[in-house]
């Protein structure tokens, strides 16, 4: 692979990635608290349809619709992932069956409400989406200025930016103490007079809004308009993020990188000497075989929350 090559795929590269890494942020929050949230690929493509939408409406009007779309798309998430903890924490249902039905839920919503809006199955196009930047001084550091700071998305220096930020939350304060807590011994924390309810639905409204936050990303630098399949299973890839991650923010840094460089290797492998005889399609479904095999591998040698998936009963001990 020439350098030529590697410095063209870094920026497609880290805007794949990006929205992973948001994602995998947002199934952490839930997690630590206890809760399995598989419905992060629904709530991506309730966010990515938000964040489209407003975009279209207001981008006549207002030169900061995308941002404004970002906005919407992640209270979007938010509001759609209290469904999955009224059912979790509020009805006790099964996780995972919630989770599922919320994936469903979300293609099918999102198309109904598309039809109504655009009198189509999918949004109208933007004009602009979120536009790429270059950062002053840092675009003259050698090697890594070409790398990182010159027309690249500010989507990613945001995902860096929420990496350090939950390490900070989640490690660092009393607050990321009691939350854990919540995800490894709810009976335990409860007995300290820690809220245990109240926890879980912070950590799957937070997962909602990251989620959300991701899916509009993704629309509005990977697309120009939203349709059924805009986010295409990232969902799913975040999910093996987390775990690949070890359920830890830079753990999910550099797994969301990785699938991020498996996306990007699919639109330059024609360019590479020693791949270029393989067929378009198998790099196309790299990603999602590199999922399978990051779950396979890692799943059994991953340890997550004691408590994720248990539905939390007060009584017990």
């Amino acid at each position: 692979m020439s350098i030529k090559i590697l410095f063209e795929m870094f920026p497609i590269a880290l805007m794949f990635a990006s929205p992973i890494i948001i994602a995998a942020l947002g199934g952490l929050f839930s997690e630590r608290s206890g809760v399995v949230n598989i419905a992060l690929e629904g709530i991506m493509m309730v966010g990515a349809f938000s964040a489209a939408t407003v975009t279209v409406l207001l981008e006549e009007s207002t030169v900061l619709a995308p941002w404004l779309g970002l906005a919407a798309g992640l209270v979007a998430g938010i509001v759609f992932s209290l469904l999955h903890a009224v059912a979790s924490v509020n009805m006790r249902a099964d996780q995972t069956i919630s989770g599922t039905a919320l994936n469903i839920l979300a293609g099918g919503l999102t198309v109904y409400l598309c039809q109504i809006i655009f009198r189509q199955q999918r949004t109208r196009a933007f004009s602009n989406g979120i536009q790429k930047v270059t950062v002053p001084l840092l675009e003259k550091i050698p090697v890594l200025g070409r790398m990182f700071f010159i027309e690249n998305y500010p989507t990613f220096f945001l995902a860096i930016f929420l990496v350090f930020f939950t390490w900070i939350l989640v490690y660092k304060t009393p607050f990321g103490l009691r939350l854990r807590s919540c995800g490894e011994h709810p009976q335990a924390a409860a007995s300290m007079g820690i809220n245990v309810a109240w926890m879980r639905y912070f950590g799957v409204m937070a997962s909602g809004a990251l989620a959300g936050l991701a899916g509009g990303i993704m629309v509005l630098t990977a697309d120009i308009q939203y349709t059924l399949v805009t986010i295409h299973g990232t969902g799913f890839i975040a999910l093996a993020s987390l775990v690949f991650g070890k359920w830890n923010p830079f753990g999910v840094l550099g797994a969301g990188l990785f699938f991020g460089f498996s996306t990007a290797l699919s639109f330059y492998a024609k360019d590479i000497t020693f791949l270029a005889s393989l067929p378009g399609e198998f790099f196309y479904a790299l990603p999602y075989v590199l999922t399978i095999v990051a779950l396979v591998v890692f799943a059994g040698k991953s340890v997550g929350p004691k408590a994720a998936g248990q539905i939390y009963d007060s009584g017990r001990r």
